[in-house]
């Protein structure tokens, strides 16, 4: 039988950055494997605090009991969110900035595709399909030995897809993927994210993707989780929408969906 163990669990999250701002309060939920999960909210709301948790880059320190200012339990693919598991949960949880110059750091584009699995000690050879098969999969294949800054936003940010996809993470988190792109872009990335098997966590105010590639959307604001269930229903409450910083998406408030 397959496993039907989360790929996420989060138990009673909270979080205060050391300046005492509140950031996350008693935040729990699941993903599957295979799960596509929406996580929508105005800004500030919390939603790339709860992001940088999953892989680790928050708490700022990693000892084996957590900070002041944390109290959860995290389990990434069976694995407590410890020091000494560092590495392998970052191997299954990809993470996506918002901004592909946050990471792209290697010359060209093929280097950067090839820095993850490099660093996960695989052989030569392993590498060069892995960087072959993303870059053909983010339809980059024909510009592998540019350098990365002289291509345009939207390209970018597909070799930074590549990158996260040649590492072969369970969980894929994405902040704001569709952000800055034109519509031929963004059409391009959403049809990548629905090839793509790996569970995946959104943060979007794009709410038009959150109904196109998510079964489950999450709505966070002042920290807590406000709402949690399926895309159409949640987000066509005007009411509630309006209080938690969001409006109806045109394609529910004019019946196209």
């Amino acid at each position: 039988m397959p496993d039907s163990s989360p790929i996420i669990q989060i138990e009673r999250l909270n979080y205060r950055y050391p300046n005492g701002t509140v950031a996350l309060c008693d935040v729990s939920f699941t993903i599957q494997p295979g799960e596509v999960v929406g996580l929508v909210g105005p800004n500030g709301a919390g939603k790339t605090t709860l992001q940088l948790h999953l892989n680790g880059l928050l708490p700022e320190t990693h000892p084996d009991r957590l900070p002041a200012g944390t109290s959860a339990a995290i389990t990434v693919a069976g694995l407590p969110m410890l020091k000494s598991n560092l590495r392998e949960i970052r191997r299954q949880v990809g993470f996506l900035f918002q901004d592909p110059d946050d990471q792209l750091f290697c010359p060209t584009v093929r280097e950067d595709v090839a820095f993850g699995p490099l660093n996960l000690g695989l052989p030569r050879a392993e590498v060069e399909r892995r960087i072959t098969e993303c870059l053909t999969a983010v339809g980059l294949e024909e510009v592998a030995q540019r350098g990365t800054m002289h291509l345009s936003f939207g390209e970018r940010k597909r070799v930074c897809l590549a990158g996260v996809l040649a590492c072969q993470p369970s969980l894929l988190v994405l902040d704001e993927p569709t952000s800055n792109l034109d519509l031929r872009a963004r059409r391009r990335f959403i049809s990548i994210l629905k090839e793509c098997p790996a569970a995946q966590l959104i943060a979007s105010h794009d709410l038009e993707l959150i109904l196109d590639l998510c079964s489950r959307v999450i709505v966070l604001n002042h920290g807590r989780i406000q709402a949690d269930g399926p895309p159409a229903k949640i987000l066509s409450q005007v009411t509630f929408l309006e209080q938690h910083g969001l409006e109806v998406p045109l394609s529910l408030k004019y019946g196209q969906r």
